[in-house]
């Protein structure tokens, strides 16, 4: 789907939304599964990068989401240096909750009522522009913490905006049976830049400073912009909403209505809130397993499983009980993380947090997957909204109930009795609403 770019320079690529229009509404073609070796139907099914629009996205996001994981650890480590404080680094935490859920559901709102490709530009120019100012604070050496407070919900904000409209974008340049694996490859690199930020975080605040890390965050962010600027136009189809208070609640209505969403939305908090132990990380890295230097592996765990999963996750587009899928996923990273709970040999905690991880990727594939799918695409921005608050304040939530629940009954309770409680409570609530599980993937 490569095309020559137009007098704008923006290129004048076909989506998948408007091949289909264009022959009286039928699906566009897409490829057949893949087949041949056994491997090439158990590696990562990569027939969405054969369009060019989605590889320009994918590229961009994959790179950027690097850097953006560089400046997540400078932020807390610089907010430290100044102030000495734990409560301060926490405190940076709230100032990008609040934007995020606000800015999340009505960037959603908006994805939905102006051109897509004019949004994401937007919104990744003020993400962009906050990160140079990150750079220009730490040149001068400011060390002010409510500028580092503000800069941070300026960034969260935006990328509350740019996320959903990023993600309601998808179903737009690819075909809809190729939907699943355009998501999976999307996690994994997020997944990947999960485990690769961090570290080249770590090693550029050894060697050099908070400067270069920003520096580097900005430069790597400027492959996302290229790759916005690169896509069609993508204007929204079907009814066009004003983006207010009442669109929002339009978006929340239909979810509310539509039990297939809900449960998808429901399973989701669940495993994030109750079954979530990173909060307690630091504590048992020292009571259990020896020393802060596992702290780093049991933050890394999760992510390692969530891209092997990625990387061997060929089978995933060709499941049709998707429903049925991600139930059982949300299940496993349950069980995964209760057995974690109860290792105590740092390799065999790493590998139960990896199975966990790979549950996880898989259970995020097809909740994304259902909310782009079944959601038409005049309500796709409010519905990537709506899932960008409940990823990111899940596991905001998920911190909180762990350390309570820690402070009462102990890290073992915490950790053990969560994962325990996210299984029994996806059984009965699949079993009192079991139209998730009977959901084949049909929009």
């Amino acid at each position: 789907m490569s095309g020559s770019p137009d007098a704008t320079g923006t290129g004048a690529e076909t989506t998948a939304e408007e091949t289909s229009r264009s022959t009286g509404g039928a699906a566009p073609p897409a490829a057949p599964p893949p087949r041949g070796p056994w491997w090439r139907r158990v590696l990562v099914d990569t027939r969405p990068l054969r369009q060019t629009a989605y590889r320009r996205l994918f590229v961009g996001q994959s790179v950027s989401f690097i850097g953006y994981q560089i400046t997540a650890v400078a932020v807390p480590v610089q907010m430290y240096a100044i102030t000495d404080s734990s409560f301060w680094v926490g405190m940076l935490g709230l100032a990008a909750l609040v934007p995020l859920i606000l800015f999340g559901l009505w960037g959603g709102a908006v994805a939905d009522a102006i051109d897509r490709r004019t949004l994401l530009l937007i919104s990744s120019a003020v993400v962009w522009g906050a990160t140079g100012a990150l750079v220009v604070q730490a040149v001068l050496g400011l060390n002010s913490t409510w500028l580092l407070l503000g800069l941070t919900a300026v960034q969260s904000g935006a990328f509350a905006v740019s996320g959903p409209t990023r993600s309601a974008i998808i179903p737009r340049l690819v075909p809809r049976e190729q939907v699943a694996s355009a998501n999976t490859l999307n996690f994994t690199a997020s997944n990947f830049g999960t485990v690769i930020g961090p570290l080249l975080a770590g090693l550029l605040l050894a060697r050099w400073s908070y400067a270069v890390a920003y520096a580097v965050d900005a430069v790597l962010f400027t492959v996302a912009l290229y790759a916005a600027v690169r896509l069609p136009h993508l204007a929204p189809t079907g009814e066009r909403v004003s983006p207010g208070l009442r669109a929002v609640g339009q978006g929340l209505a239909f979810i509310i209505l539509k039990p297939v969403l809900l449960m998808s939305f429901a399973v989701d908090i669940i495993a994030m809130v109750f079954a979530m132990p990173r909060a307690l990380f630091p504590q048992v890295a020292n009571e259990w397993y020896g020393g802060p230097g596992a702290v780093g592996w049991l933050y890394a765990a999760i992510a390692i499983g969530s891209v092997l999963a990625g990387l061997s996750s060929g089978w995933i587009g060709r499941v049709r009980r998707q429903g049925l899928a991600l139930t059982l996923a949300v299940i496993g990273w349950g069980t995964a993380v209760a057995a974690a709970g109860l290792a105590r040999q740092l390799w065999l905690v790493v590998v139960l947090l990896a199975l966990a991880g790979a549950a996880d990727l898989v259970s995020a594939v097809y909740r994304q997957t259902i909310l782009q799918v079944y959601a038409p695409d005049e309500m796709r921005g409010r519905m990537q909204g709506v899932f960008m608050v409940v990823v990111a304040g899940g596991p905001r939530l998920g911190d909180l109930r762990a350390g309570a629940t820690e402070s009462w009954f102990g890290p073992t309770v915490s950790w053990v009795g969560g994962g325990l409680l996210c299984v029994v409570l996806v059984v009965l609530l699949t079993l009192a609403v079991p139209k998730l599980i009977k959901y084949d993937g049909a929009p």
